[in-house]
This record gives C-alpha cells, structure tokens and sequence, in this order.
C-alpha cells in the first residue's frame, strides 16, 4: 500500500523579468545568493543546468552547522519552466531517504514575474511545513536578488517616522547597511493591523513573513543579515546589559519620557488645548531619577552594553533626541555631560542622521 505524501505550493509575485527569475534557479552564482533562508550562507554551489544534470548546494547556520542538499534537473523549459528533485544529505538530514520533487511555473504578469512552486512528495505535514517556512525566507532573498530595488522591494516598515521606536527599527536596518521601504501609516490603522495583534508601530513585511515589536525586528535583521557590524553584543555580560537597557526602556524611559513628557507638548490635552503642567512635572520628577541611572551607566563610556553599538543606544537615542529638545529635558542634561558626550557621538552616525523625522514630514 503506497504510504500518504503531502504537497507545498508557494506563490509569489517578483518585479523581474521571467528571465532573470529563471537564471536564478539554473546558474551557481546566482544560487549562491538565495537558496537558503535569511542567516543563512551558501558556501558551495555546483550546478549542470542540463535535463538529468545534478545540482547541490551547502547551507552553513551561524553556529556553523551544514545542512547540504542536492538533485537533478528534470525539466528546463526556459523562461518558463523548470523541474527539479530535491533529497537532503549528510549528517543533519531531516528527511532520510526521501526525494522530493519541485516545480517552478514563471508566468510574466504586470511587468513581473508571478512565480508559481509546487514541491511534492513530503512524508509527513511537518517536513511539509517545515519547508513552507524556509522556502518563503528563501523567495524574500530571491526577491531581494532579482529586483532592481533589492531588499527596499522585499523589506516594508510600517511606522511613523515621527515614532521613536520607527526610528529605532530604522536606524538598526540603517546600520546593517540594509535598504527598506518605509510605509507610513499611525497605530491601529487596518495596515497595521494586518500585521501586528496589537495594533502598535512598528512591524515589518518581509515578503509574506510578518514581524512585530520593535525589539524583534531589530534581532531578525541583526541575524538575517551580515551587514558591516553586529547589533549584539559579543560577551554574555553586555548582552545582559543590552537587554536590561531595553527592557527598561519598554518599561519605565518611554512612558515617563516618551509618552507623558515629549508626546504632552506634542499632543496637549491640558485646558484651553495646553500641555497638562501636572502631568508634566510629575514626569519631569521621574526623569531625573531614569535620566541620572543613563548618565551613571554612560559614564563607562560612549555605548550602553561594551564598546561599541548595540540595541541598547538605538532604542534610547531617539527619546533622548526629544528629551533634549523641550526646555525641562534640556535643563536636566544640562549637568549629565556623560549622557551628552555619548549622545554626541550617536548622533554623527549616518543611521541618526538618515532618521531624523523632518526628513519624513
């Protein structure tokens, strides 16, 4: 009796002549640069793009683990179609002893491609959605390949630019040296809601994969992508540090600084349409006590976590910027030199300046 299989079918529309999109799938180098998933890289790529030519490629994760995979061309009907088997090898192989097999449908639609994949003959639904997971983080990066805007046309952030926690989800993509798409919209919209439970800014699109709160974000990029520097510290102490800065910043710095200081001025609902004084100052309380707990931990240098960027100095540079900007802030830094020295130092950086929300308004 022939045991069940379970099928995965995958669509997805690439700004990119069927061409291009078919040369992908058919020529190494090409290969090399997306078929795995984000993090992901490829050091070896063999391909004989012939009907019954082999092809085979390594993935190696961060942590330096390989998984290899490999088949043979079964059909190439160039620009339209292709076939191919699919059977993982080597030690980390999580389908032993079964050949999968995909089929590629590249149909021209809208000045594009509408790519169509059916992969067939999974033993199990969880092989199944197993792979529905890599290969939708493997069509971004095909996506990011083949279209000319690259990862700006793969890559959406849906945000205020206004936002402080925007603006820290765009300064950390603006570090990795990674080009997005800022879609603005306000918390609660329905293009918000799509994509994050809660309603709240920012979330991200990466293709068809949705990512939610600032924090994530920051880590999906910081790891999908090599970039000219890393987000995370490297020594387990400064990761602790890092993420009690953020956690306090989610906790305590952006409801006192953020939200009942900066955003009153911003937003009065005082009488007569005037900041509410009662609200300020009680925040203005509050923030010298947060305010006095940055300039102690600024005083070992100019980053939070180490000696060098992390989480931490993105999430807090941008309420900083506010803080300063309105006259009690500016009267409490006035005798914080530790803070204004590494607030200094941020705020040359290419992804502070990139951000500034009056270039977006």
């Amino acid at each position: 009796m022939k045991s069940e299989t379970f099928t995965l079918q995958l669509s997805r529309f690439i700004r990119a002549p069927r061409e291009k999109v078919f040369d992908a799938f058919v020529t190494k180098e090409l290969m090399s640069a997306w078929m795995g998933p984000r993090g992901m890289h490829i050091p070896e790529v063999s391909a004989d793009a012939r009907v019954d030519g082999a092809w085979r490629i390594e993935m190696r994760a961060r942590d330096g683990t390989c998984f290899r995979v490999g088949g043979r061309y079964r059909e190439l009907q160039r620009p339209e179609r292709i076939a191919y088997t699919w059977q993982w090898e080597g030690e980390h192989n999580p389908m032993p002893g079964v050949e999968t097999l995909i089929e590629v449908e590249l149909i021209e639609k809208d000045g594009g491609t509408l790519l169509r994949m059916r992969h067939t003959g999974f033993p199990a639904e969880a092989a199944r959605d197993a792979h529905s997971h890599g290969w939708a983080s493997c069509l971004n990066k095909l996506n990011d390949l083949v279209d000319e805007r690259g990862t700006a046309g793969t890559l959406t952030l849906f945000g205020d630019a206004r936002s402080t926690y925007t603006r820290t989800a765009r300064m950390g993509f603006a570090e990795k040296g990674v080009a997005i798409t800022l879609q603005p919209c306000l918390p609660h919209s329905p293009e918000i809601l799509a994509l994050h439970p809660f309603g709240r800014i920012p979330a991200l699109r990466d293709g068809d994969t949705a990512v939610w709160e600032t924090s994530a974000i920051l880590k999906y990029v910081d790891e999908s992508f090599d970039g000219p520097l890393t987000l995370t510290p490297a020594r387990i102490s400064d990761r602790v540090v890092c993420e009690q800065w953020v956690s306090a910043v989610n906790s305590y710095l952006y409801d006192t600084m953020a939200k009942r200081y900066v955003l009153q001025y911003i937003f009065p609902k005082g009488e007569d349409g005037q900041p509410d004084r009662g609200v300020i100052d009680k925040a203005v309380k509050e923030m010298a006590a947060q305010l006095s707990a940055l300039e102690r931990a600024y005083a070992r240098g100019d980053f939070l976590a180490g000696g060098a960027l992390s989480f931490a100095d993105l999430f807090v540079a941008p309420i900083l910027a506010y803080v300063q900007a309105l006259p009690e802030g500016a009267q409490l830094l006035s005798d914080m030199p530790h803070i204004r020295r590494a607030q200094g130092v941020i705020r040359q950086r290419a992804s502070f300046i990139a951000t500034e929300p009056q270039r977006h308004q």
